[in-house]
């Protein structure tokens, strides 16, 4: 049988188990200050009892007979009384809302680190936005707990325990009825919290998909304005909004109702109290001042459990915002770190696919016993329609995903078996999404290489073709380019990402559609540069356009998540397969009708970006010195 679930709260305690000391102080100045705070109605019993009885009161019969004196040392207890309840509130007040702070930060710290040791389909399965409603608005329910709730929940429970045994001492047949609403209450509060906490957990659930909405509709801004979607969208927000505004208003049915019931139930024992101890104290039973002092804690025993709704609301509030956390601190970590060291220095960069078989989850193979073996130093291209499988291998490589069956090696070591920070620094990307960070163009470029000098930076981007448009900038090298380099063109953007790449300087170098989004010219320049890009590493390069991988050492045809055909440019045209057909197609040059011989001398050459001699002439240059 499944081990059933733990409650949020022992979970929460358990997970934060080295700031007990903070908590038991905290917890402390509570208690003193609550208990300073029921001094005074005790102190008010006993200025009557002075003034009516004099020198027969309770404080005559301490030794201090005369009332005057009396009063005086009243007096003095109240100023002492209200110092230390001050100075407890304040106490109190610093320790609760530094760990609520301390345990947020903590908390969104190692939930966010969890986040990213997590494999890519948890993330894909979980989805940004309600990943960073867990991250953000769950943490923050915690947060609003410890800062007030905590407390709160504190002081009534020990209003209920001193004002219990006072009323015990002074008078067992009123405490009866002073004290019978509270199992009353807390009966119903148990109740309560039963039946709210499953409402309070569908909140928060409508409350992470309407983030996860909102996240998918800014990321998609452009698509929704230019299909003029923005109507719809609003109406799936409403739908959203809905959803989340109906679950809290069945929340809010029954957190509403708590605090009226509690109060008419209060009232029971507040009249008990005034009545039965009243006529105690006509008929002499009871001293006026025993009777003050149990009227004035009566109320300070019964008015503050109507909080309790309030209080029960937050803390549900915050138990089911907890879990959500907690779960994905916990959830285990499938990609973990092999222990055999790859010392970046040390990388040859041979890569091998090793009878690779893979599949996402719920869906069929998509790559089936890929055997693929790319030489150190070697330029590969992948080359095949969508879907047949080409980013995957990247995926698989970086370990973003791990294989089903198979192997992927590096210099014949398994990656499962070598840490993922040795792995990926001996890896760099370039893929057709391109991401830069909100900061400026010299920080987005050095994030693969921290310390890079302004020199390397700049060799690098001119590598990339992108110093000439990153100097005419406003401020150069320091221009911030805000979210996502939004104020930069697509090709801008992508030549920054080459340079990050560049400037990683890894021995396996893996362009995935790297030149997609840039214009003809900018690719011609870029591919002239190829040949001291790819100098001295490993590259493997992903391309649906034919003419950017045509000088390639080896070009491999992947079709439905298999390889089909490998050789070079001139031996796949010859072998009038996939390649052959691909090539006819992006060239417009037509198919030599079957079982025609061809001439492999006069293959039209594309004039595409990156076709011209100056290309030709670099990549063969590289190659000859290789």
């Amino acid at each position: 049988m499944p081990t059933p679930a733990r409650a949020p709260l022992p979970r929460l305690l358990d997970h934060f188990a080295r700031h007990r000391p903070t908590v038991l102080r905290a917890s402390a100045c509570s208690v003193a200050n609550k208990v300073a705070d029921l001094a005074p109605p005790a102190l008010i019993g006993a200025a009557v009892d002075t003034v009516v009885n004099q020198k027969t009161s309770f404080l005559a019969a301490a030794g201090i007979v005369d009332p005057g004196a009396q009063l005086t040392v009243l007096a003095v207890l109240t100023v002492l009384v209200w110092g230390i309840e001050s100075i407890t509130e304040y106490a109190f007040g610093v320790l609760w809302r530094n760990l609520a702070q301390t345990i947020q930060h903590e908390l969104r710290i190692e939930a966010w680190d969890q986040v990213l040791r997590l494999d890519a389909d948890w993330l894909g399965a979980r989805g940004r936005g309600d990943t960073m409603s867990v991250l953000n608005d769950d943490i923050n329910q915690l947060e609003r707990f410890l800062d007030g709730g905590a407390n709160e929940i504190l002081q009534v429970t020990t209003t209920a325990i001193v004002v219990g045994g006072v009323f015990v001492a002074a008078s067992p047949g009123v405490a009866v009825w002073a004290i019978a609403p509270v199992p009353v209450i807390l009966i119903g509060s148990f109740l309560f919290q039963a039946r709210i906490a499953p409402r309070y957990a569908r909140v928060r659930r409508e409350v992470g998909r309407m983030n996860a909405l909102l996240s998918n509709a800014l990321s998609g801004m452009p698509v929704i304005r230019s299909f003029t979607g923005e109507a719809r969208e609003v109406d799936r927000l409403r739908a959203a909004s809905t959803r989340s505004r109906e679950a809290n208003h069945s929340a809010i049915l029954m957190s509403a109702a708590f605090s009226p019931l509690i109060r008419m139930v209060i009232v029971v024992g507040f009249t008990a109290t005034l009545l039965v101890g009243g006529w105690m104290a006509l008929a002499g039973t009871m001293a006026v001042g025993t009777y003050s002092v149990l009227v004035f804690l009566t109320q300070r025993l019964l008015w503050p459990l109507t909080r309790l709704g309030t209080t029960f609301d937050l803390y549900q509030r915050a138990m089911a915002s907890t879990e959500r956390v907690l779960d994905v601190i916990d959830t285990p970590v499938r990609i973990v770190d092999g222990d055999t060291p790859l010392p970046l220095d040390a990388v040859a960069g041979t890569v091998h696919f090793d009878h690779v078989h893979f599949a996402y989850p719920g869906r069929d193979h998509t790559l089936q016993d890929v055997d693929l073996r790319v030489p150190a130093g070697q330029t590969t291209a992948i080359v095949g329609p969508t879907g047949s499988g080409k980013t995957t291998l990247v995926r698989l490589l970086n370990r973003f995903h791990d294989v089903g069956q198979g192997a992927v090696r590096i210099d014949d070591t398994d990656v499962r078996a070598v840490p993922l920070q040795d792995l990926r620094r001996a890896v760099a990307v370039v893929s057709q999404q391109t991401f830069l960070f909100p900061g400026t163009v010299f920080e987005n470029i050095v994030y693969g290489r921290p310390g890079a000098t302004p020199a390397a930076v700049e060799e690098a981007c001119r590598l990339a073709e992108a110093h000439d448009f990153i100097v005419a900038l406003p401020d150069g090298y320091q221009t911030r380019i805000g979210e996502d380099g939004h104020t930069l063109s697509g090709g801008q953007r992508q030549r920054l990402s080459l340079a990050r790449a560049v400037l990683k300087d890894a021995p396996i170098l893996v362009l995935d559609e790297a030149t997609s989004a840039v214009d003809n010219e900018t690719e011609a320049a870029i591919q002239r540069s190829m040949g001291r890009i790819t100098a001295g590493r490993t590259t493997l390069v992903i391309a649906h356009r034919l003419s950017t991988v045509r000088h390639a050492d080896e070009i491999v045809v992947m079709e439905q998540g298999r390889v089909t055909e490998r050789g070079t440019h001139d031996q796949l045209l010859a072998r009038g397969g996939t390649y052959r057909r691909l090539w006819a197609v992006q060239t417009g040059e037509p198919l030599p009708a079957p079982g025609a011989p061809r001439d492999t001398a006069h293959v039209p050459r594309c004039t595409t970006a990156g076709e011209g001699p100056d290309h030709h002439h670099a990549v063969d240059d590289h190659r000859t010195a290789r």
